[in-house]
């Protein structure tokens, strides 16, 4: 796996900057300041609890240099590692006051997106005999979603859209309100433009049946079982892509990607994903 850039830090202020407002609050770390003397300095380790895959220093380590840019992170292993239980993921020396107003912000930021490409992580290999690639929805927390998305990239899943401004999604709702599938996809067509892609969810073989000859770049194959989508890749022939959706779990997707699809979409790898356990610990 190629190692993934850092997000930009304009990307990672507003969200790192908010969470450490929220835990400063009005009046600052009152236990930091009535415990440990200015000037006094420590050396602490970041330490996986249990195994995994990491994900987030660059927003952990955004938020130290916010704190105080003169504390050093020394980062032993990379975002989209692998993680063994006990593992020291970074170093952080310097200004004791300084890492201990900071820590809680990093380790949940740590946690968090190291959960998401853990899970992602465990749905890749369930897949990895097949050429299904999985992705990852709009299904974020609300303002995370740059962060999160990248976690699912450093687990070794890539992302369906990032927002509505991307690419044209015909959901079942769009075709309700404009009257059809064929009418849905004429519209898109003369809206998009050369480089809007457009996927068209279908819940039927019918509704397939009826995309086809309008030419969508992908189909959503929305809920279906798998003897549906081995009929629905063969109508497809090859001529869009095939991307499955709708409940998809660790114990269903090795199936689903056995039908042929090209892309199964998962939401659960955001909404649903565990915290991955992460600690601060002085040596």
């Amino acid at each position: 796996m190629i190692a993934l850039p850092p997000l930009p830090d304009l990307v990672l202020d507003p969200l790192v900057r908010l969470a450490l407002a929220e835990d400063l609050g009005r009046a600052g770390d009152l236990t930091t300041d009535a415990t440990i003397t200015p000037g006094t300095t420590i050396e602490a380790h970041i330490t996986a609890r249990k195994p995994g895959r990491l994900a987030g220093m660059d927003a952990a380590a955004y938020a130290l240099k916010l704190v105080d840019p003169g504390v050093t992170l020394d980062q032993k292993i990379q975002d989209g590692d692998a993680l063994k239980s006990g593992a020291v993921i970074a170093t952080l020396s310097g200004e004791a006051r300084s890492i201990l107003i900071a820590e809680r912000t990093m380790l949940n930021f740590l946690g968090r997106l190291s959960g998401i490409a853990t899970l992602t992580a465990t749905y890749v290999e369930k897949i990895a005999h097949t050429d299904a690639t999985l992705v990852c929805t709009r299904k974020t927390t609300p303002g995370h979603r740059a962060v999160e998305k990248r976690a699912v990239r450093c687990g070794g899943g890539t992302s369906h859209r990032y927002g509505l401004d991307d690419a044209i999604l015909i959901k079942d709702n769009h075709i309700a309100a404009c009257g059809s599938v064929t009418e849905a996809l004429k519209r898109a067509h003369t809206y998009a433009g050369h480089l809007r892609m457009i996927e068209i969810e279908v819940d039927t073989l019918e509704q397939l049946e009826e995309a086809l000859p309008l030419k969508p770049h992908a189909v959503l194959l929305d809920n279906m079982d798998n003897e549906t989508l081995r009929k629905a890749v063969a109508m497809i022939g090859g001529v869009c892509k095939a991307e499955a959706s709708g409940g998809v779990t660790l114990d269903t997707i090795a199936g689903i990607a056995e039908t042929g699809v090209n892309y199964i979409s998962v939401g659960a790898l955001t909404h649903s994903a565990s915290n991955l356990d992460v600690g601060l610990d002085l040596p």
